[in-house]
């Protein structure tokens, strides 16, 4: 189980636990057609996306403001350019920003919903750039939650003890009094298991082979409600 008392307060993961995206290549694909007239087709399209994952990944942490997270969009660009020879970066930095769309899961409000009026604070925490908190705004999810911090904004990524300490101040509970939701072993119950914290790890798709034994695993964040407000 996740813990042996209902918490005070809950600490969510955000992708691939409240925010999920559409797949970016064909928006990316569209998104040049409709300013150049150029269709690149679905493999460079493809390649173009996987270069700035990478990139992306490699170097979120660098995302830490405005001024910084433009300057790491920009380079992400430049990352994409070798799969989509003659566009200049500036066209594919504005395609590309266009073709990143996220979404609250169907699940993720109501969920928030019943934890707040069941009194149980909630905080994001996440693996982000600066953006994090426009990505919750934009879904839908920033008035459903009491606070949010994103990796590069903490100087800190989880599994770091440090992120999840600074998540608990917002919060304003101690580790023992807190659960932890998301949708990666290591990181996410790892991470909290070693912070102090209950884990529950949410599995939207198949369980991953490296699952815990012991660890709570839901499928929806539906399922969270019963764990955490108990009557």
């Amino acid at each position: 189980m996740a813990a042996d008392s209902t918490p005070r307060a809950v600490l969510f993961d955000a992708l691939g636990t409240l925010i999920g995206f559409e797949p970016p290549a064909p928006h990316l694909r569209q998104a040049l057609r409709e300013r150049t007239g150029v269709d690149v087709g679905s493999r460079a399209a493809a390649e173009a996306i996987r270069a700035e994952i990478a990139f992306y990944r490699a170097h979120l942490h660098e995302g830490r403001d405005r001024d910084a997270l433009a300057a790491l969009r920009l380079r992400c660009a430049e990352a994409m350019a070798p799969a989509l020879p003659g566009f200049d970066v500036p066209t594919i930095l504005d395609a590309l920003l266009d073709a990143l769309r996220f979404f609250a899961y169907p699940d993720a409000g109501p969920a928030l919903r019943a934890l707040k009026r069941a009194g149980i604070r909630t905080v994001v925490v996440s693996n982000w750039d600066a953006s994090l908190h426009e990505r919750l705004a934009e879904t839908g999810l920033t008035g459903l939650v009491d606070g949010a911090i994103a990796s590069a904004e903490a100087g800190a990524a989880k599994p770091e003890r440090a992120i999840f300490d600074l998540a608990l101040e917002l919060a304003g509970v101690r580790p023992h009094e807190a659960w932890h939701v998301g949708d990666t072993v290591a990181a996410d119950v790892e991470g909290a298991r070693a912070a102090g914290l209950g884990a529950v790890l949410i599995a939207r798709g198949r369980l991953p082979a490296d699952a815990p034994p012991d660890v709570a695993v839901i499928h929806s964040l539906a399922e969270l409600i019963p764990l955490a407000v108990r009557r």
